[in-house]
């Protein structure tokens, strides 16, 4: 019986061993994916048909350097949005104007909404970073690591961050990570549950995929008139 326990225990020990393991080797994938000079990202959204309402984001294109600027990119219907951010604070360019971010809040609930977002984006070496905390386990085949995000994960992501994550109801999703050679090259999660919006519960079934490009090799080009407003 006494064997049968220690065996026990050991089995036990090794698997919480390698779960730190194979969630520090995502983590250090990430970090070194920061220490890099810049890079690129495209971040898809999908979302099935009778999910989230009329929410249905196009692509957005990311740029950043290290310790400089941000420069993001995206589609929602027939308008695109750019945007620069750096340490905090953010500019956005609307109806041909650059506008702080707090100058885009103004326009109405929808640009509420995406300033929001601006203001609470992370670039992806760090999102990633924070999303592999929120992985109850991940596992390792060959070089991609997945793993159940926990409830409460999973309620800030089903929020998009910027939002009322205390909301959300029924919460679940699951995270994935590609590494190569030491890097993070990809990151997914998927998530469902329900979201209160404007007084209005909507189920959430959302697979959000981000892909990095260029690293080391991405030109960073801020527009003069986003230099002013973050001046």
């Amino acid at each position: 019986m006494k064997t049968t326990l220690l065996f026990s225990a050991i089995s036990l020990a090794s698997i919480s061993l390698l779960a730190a393991d194979t969630a520090d080797e995502v983590k250090a994938a990430a970090k070194k994916l920061s220490s890099k000079d810049n890079y690129s990202w495209t971040t898809i959204i999908k979302i099935p048909e009778g999910s989230g309402g009329n929410f249905r984001p196009g692509p957005t294109d990311g740029k950043t350097e290290k310790d400089g600027y941000t420069i993001l990119t995206t589609t929602r219907g027939d308008n695109t949005i750019v945007a620069v951010l750096k340490g905090g604070n953010g500019a956005a360019k609307y109806e041909g104007e650059w506008k702080t971010l707090d100058e885009w809040a103004e326009q109405g609930q929808g640009a509420q909404f995406i300033a929001r977002r601006l203001k609470s984006f992370k670039a992806p070496a760090v999102e990633a970073q924070e999303i592999s905390g929120q992985v109850k386990e991940l596992k390792k085949e060959n070089d991609v690591y997945s793993g159940e995000l926990t409830e409460e994960g999973a309620k800030q992501l089903l929020s998009f961050r910027g939002g009322q994550a205390s909301s959300a109801k029924d919460a679940k999703g699951t995270a994935k990570f590609w590494v190569k050679d030491g890097q993070l090259s990809k990151y997914e999660y998927h998530v469902q549950g329900t979201i209160n919006f404007n007084g209005e519960d909507r189920d959430i079934d959302r697979t959000t995929t981000t892909e990095i490009k260029e690293v080391g090799s991405t030109k960073v080009e801020v527009p003069d008139g986003a230099k002013k407003k973050l001046s």
